[in-house]
C-alpha cells in the first residue's frame, strides 16, 4: 500500500456511501444510458417486426432452441416476448454492455486521473475493487430488467396478455407466467456475473478503459465463437457463455434444472477465479494515476 492511501478503516455506512455514489456516477453517465436506450430498443424492434409478419394473418417462423420456440408464442401471448428478447439480448447485447462497464471501473478511473484520490478517500483497495464489482452486478440486473419491462410493455401493446402455454405444452396462469418472466430475469442477470469478473479483471491490467472495454468484448466474441465450433465440443462446457440459454428451462412444466444449476455454478466459478485475479492484480499495483 502507497503511502497516499490514508491507513483509516471505514465503516459500514462509509461503504455505503462510496456504494451509492458508484452507482450514481456509473449511470449517470452518457454511455450507460446510451447502452440501456439501446437494450430497451431491442425488444421493440423485435416486436414491431413479429406485428409486422403476422399481420397478415401468417404466424412467425419457427425452429429449434429457446428464441424461436418462444418467437412462435407471442402473437398468442405478448408475454412470450419478454422471454423472447432475453434470448435476444443475451448472447451479445448484454455481455456487451456489461463488458463496457466493467472493463472501465478501474482503468477508466485510472485513466482520467481520479484513482488515487478514491484510495486516499480512504477507501483501501479491496473495498474499493468490491464496490466497483457490486456497481457491475447492479448494472446487470438494471439493464436486464430493462429489456424483460420493455419487452413486457411492448408485448401487452401489440399482442394479448393472458394463460400462457409452457414449452412442455402445459398451461400455466398469467401471475405464475409473470413471475416466471422476473425469475428468468433474474437468472439471466447472474449469467452475467463471470462476464462482470472477466471484464473487472482486465480492468485491472490497463490504464486505459477504452483498452479494457475493447479486450473484454473481444474476448467475449471470440469465447462465443468457440462455443459454436463442433471440434471443440469436450471443452465447451466450461466456456462461460455455454449454459446462458437455459433459462428456457424454466418455462417447462416440471421445471428442467440440471443446466440452470450447471450455468449457476459455472458463473460462481468465473467470478470467484477472475475475481480473485483482479483482487490479487489491485491490491499489488503501483497507482500511479
Amino acid at each position: 500500500m502507497s503511502q497516499a492511501e490514508v491507513l483509516v478503516k471505514p465503516g459500514p455506512l462509509w461503504t455505503f456511501g462510496l456504494f451509492r455514489s458508484e452507482l450514481v456516477t456509473t449511470f449517470r453517465r452518457w454511455r450507460t444510458l446510451a447502452l440501456l436506450g439501446v437494450l430497451a430498443a431491442v425488444p421493440i424492434l423485435v416486436g414491431i417486426a413479429v406485428k409486422i409478419e403476422t399481420g397478415d394473418g401468417g404466424g412467425p417462423g419457427g425452429g429449434g432452441g429457446g428464441g424461436p420456440a418462444f418467437v412462435s408464442q407471442i402473437t398468442n401471448n405478448g408475454l412470450f416476448l419478454v422471454f423472447t428478447a432475453l434470448a435476444a439480448t443475451l448472447p451479445f447485447f448484454l455481455p456487451m454492455a456489461i463488458g463496457v462497464v466493467a472493463g472501465d471501473a478501474i482503468a477508466g478511473e485510472s485513466n482520467a486521473g481520479t484513482l488515487r484520490y478514491l484510495l486516499v478517500a480512504p477507501a483501501g483497495r479491496t473495498r474499493l475493487l468490491f464496490t466497483k464489482y457490486a456497481t457491475v452486478m447492479a448494472f446487470c440486473l438494471v439493464a436486464t430488467l430493462v429489456v424483460a419491462i420493455s419487452a413486457l410493455t411492448v408485448g401487452a401493446l401489440l399482442f394479448p396478455l393472458g394463460d400462457l402455454t409452457t414449452i412442455s405444452g402445459t398451461q400455466i396462469s398469467f401471475g405464475e407466467g409473470l413471475a416466471r418472466a422476473f425469475l428468468i430475469a433474474l437468472v439471466v442477470a447472474a449469467s452475467l456475473t463471470g462476464v462482470a469478473a472477466l471484464g473487472l479483471f482486465v480492468s485491472t491490467l490497463t490504464g486505459s478503459g477504452i483498452a479494457a472495454m475493447a479486450t473484454t468484448v473481444g474476448l467475449l466474441i471470440t469465447v462465443q465463437i468457440l462455443d459454436q465450433i463442433p471440434q471443440l465440443h469436450a471443452i465447451q462446457p466450461y466456456f462461460f457463455s455455454h449454459y446462458w440459454l437455459s433459462f428456457a428451462d424454466l418455462m417447462r412444466e416440471p421445471v428442467y434444472w440440471d443446466d440452470l444449476v450447471k450455468n449457476l455454478g459455472l458463473q460462481a466459478l468465473y467470478a470467484a477465479v477472475f475475481g480473485s485475479a483482479a483482487w490479487a492484480r489491485f491490491t499489488t499495483k503501483d497507482i500511479t494515476a
